[in-house]
């Protein structure tokens, strides 16, 4: 079978930085925690595991040193989606030490959001309400309004200033039409800041051209990848035969079928062993 590869997909920079910052704490023999998964890939977050990295759900679940300072001190890791600044205040209050992996375009977007609201804008988030970045974003000025989709303007207050930011992983497209939606509002000023990852767009671009030349799509990644989900939906609205498959496994010959081409990509938290498992597979078949 002819299977060609996004020219963009597969790990981004902060990931990479996430991971490797998580390899470095742990080869150190440091006692290293995360709230929740790192990254979301089961996959790589086991073999973290494996190498000695706890996942708690709370600082709670963290034991206290009993030697502060000591060399088993916890360290606590916090994920590349970022979190509340109260947050790290409450890790450092508790003796904790703070490994901060949050990747630049998030921490850039946590910024503009305290600084938008100091110059007087209510702050907008187009995002989705429950992912872990935009619940970090929403610390950083008070009264931020998230909106995901088009329904939630209906509760926007009314104030004469907004000022828009976008969840680093949302769509292009999607982001483009919310502004547009609340721009036809009666509103006296509107600040729009495109905080978008570029690897992510690229990315998404990169699936866009591949759905023109292939009869089916397969988008490699975990279920709980906002990013991932983003690059299936958009293959999907390209109207060619989309999969989400987290690896080889998943995969069934029924889904090629009477098909000659497939095109694959990759979410950003996708290792390159398994897109590269995919796509030798299919290629053999």
């Amino acid at each position: 079978m002819k299977v060609l590869v996004a020219k963009k997909c597969g790990f981004c920079f902060g990931v990479e930085h996430a991971i490797d910052l998580a390899g470095e704490m742990l080869a150190e023999g440091r006692n290293v925690y995360c709230l929740g998964d790192l990254i979301h890939n089961k996959f790589v977050v086991s073999q973290l595991i494996e190498a000695g990295l706890r996942v708690v759900d709370s600082l709670n679940e963290i034991p206290i040193d009993p030697t502060p300072n000591g060399k088993d001190t916890p360290t606590v890791l916090i994920r590349s989606h970022g979190c509340r600044p109260e947050l790290i205040q409450e890790i450092k209050q508790r003796g904790f030490y703070v490994a901060d992996a949050t990747c630049v375009l998030v921490k850039r977007a946590q910024n503009l959001v305290r600084q938008l609201h100091q110059e007087g804008f209510g702050v907008i988030v187009v995002g989705d309400p429950n992912h872990p970045e935009v619940q970090g974003l929403i610390g950083y000025a008070p009264a931020v309004r998230v909106v995901a989709e088009e329904k939630d303007l209906e509760n926007l207050p009314v104030s004469s200033r907004w000022a828009i930011v976008s969840q680093t992983t949302f769509s292009a497209e999607d982001f483009a039409y919310i502004v547009g939606r609340i721009a036809a509002r009666n509103f006296k000023e509107i600040k729009v800041l495109n905080t978008i990852c570029r690897e992510t767009t690229r990315r998404q671009q990169s699936a866009i051209e591949l759905c023109r030349q292939v009869e089916v799509m397969f988008v490699i990644g975990s279920l709980h990848s906002a990013n991932t989900r983003e690059l299936a939906q958009i293959c999907q609205r390209q109207e060619v035969e989309t999969y989400h498959l987290q690896n080889w496994q998943e995969f069934k010959p029924l889904y090629i079928e009477g098909k000659a081409t497939a095109g694959v990509t990759a979410g950003a938290s996708t290792p390159d062993s398994i897109i590269q498992e995919f796509v030798g597979n299919l290629r053999q078949l």
